[in-house]
């Protein structure tokens, strides 16, 4: 390989654009394997995201599964103003944003409430105590999250319910309570998810100089001071960098801990995109409406990503790109 590379590069004659191109074989040669070890990757991205984007074809088509994607006949927009015209759209769009924008907000502000908090410990074997606790739930899947949540507030039967009639207070329902849905969601979300989430500012707070914090000791500053002014600006940028790319994701809102949580009682103000999306193209195999809503929320999340990071890169200079 290195003899073919060689004796392609002698035979390039100078000109305008050949150094150009010289210079890139060469840069290539010298990287090859740092390209080797990045083609498994690509492979996987190649297979698994960018192939199966021709399937958003089926969004325009009146998709049969017996003719497939080519021998469907076309219809154009007309899925979408299936979806649009849908008395349900409006009330699933409407929960999925509530839902998205809870979880975002109380997500990241607890993440960086727990790594502000375990910074802060100097006791090196409490603070990795309370790391590992923290962090296990997010191995459990949301089919046993829910199984624990069950086993406390099941009507009748869990812990806390049976606690909450034996004091005499009446039946307690939570799980079936439509206003309390979205709460129970954000609450499993932040118990599960916020040691794990923490992880990433703790690694942006370690890489903050240390001195910075020993010039405020001796110039007086206190640690209200310090946090404020050294280590919350030192966490800026991840904290910016994630909430971009938490925006394009926000019309998920969480399938599988909200599917696996949902009931009859609760669809008024839990009844998200994805479920419907889930019941109407698996359950009523109607897979052009399905694949009109996956098309739509991914231009709406396109949307977002490039607008909240042209915003940031505005506001203080960091961005994705």
């Amino acid at each position: 390989m290195s003899n073919a590379i060689s004796g392609e590069l002698a035979n390039i004659p100078n000109g305008p654009v050949k150094p150009k191109r010289r210079l890139a074989l060469r840069s290539f040669y010298r990287n090859r394997w740092f390209y080797i070890m990045m083609t498994p990757g690509l492979i996987y991205y190649l297979i698994f995201n960018y192939l199966p984007m021709g399937g958003l074809l089926i969004a325009f088509q009146d998709y049969n599964l017996m003719k497939g994607i080519w021998g469907s006949p076309w219809v154009g927009f007309d899925n979408f103003r299936v979806i649009f015209n849908s008395p349900d759209f409006y009330i699933i769009l409407k929960n999925t944003l509530i839902i998205s924008v809870y979880r975002v907000v109380f997500g990241m502000l607890t993440d960086v409430g727990l790594a502000l908090i375990l910074n802060e410990i100097r006791s090196q074997w409490f603070k990795r105590t309370v790391q590992t606790i923290t962090y296990g739930p997010y191995f459990l899947s949301w089919v046993i999250v829910y199984g624990l949540v069950f086993s406390f507030l099941a009507p009748e039967a869990g812990l806390i319910s049976t606690w909450f009639k034996d004091m005499g207070w009446g039946a307690l329902n939570l799980l079936t309570d439509k206003e309390f849905f979205r709460p129970l969601l954000i609450a499993t979300d932040i118990w599960k998810s916020t040691g794990y989430g923490a992880i990433i500012y703790l690694a942006a707070l370690a890489t903050i100089n240390q001195e910075l914090y020993e010039a405020a000791v001796v110039d007086g500053a206190g640690r209200w001071k310090q946090l404020y002014h050294i280590t919350l600006p030192g966490i800026r940028d991840v904290f910016i960098l994630l909430m971009i790319l938490r925006m394009g994701h926000i019309l998920d809102a969480g399938f599988d801990q909200v599917y696996i949580f949902l009931n009859a009682r609760v669809f008024e103000t839990g009844d998200i995109i994805d479920t419907w999306v889930f019941r109407r193209g698996l359950e009523q195999l109607d897979f052009s409406v399905a694949a009109a809503t996956g098309l739509f929320k991914s231009l709406i999340g396109l949307i977002l990503i490039l607008t909240v990071n042209r915003i940031a890169k505005r506001m203080n200079g960091s961005g994705i790109w």
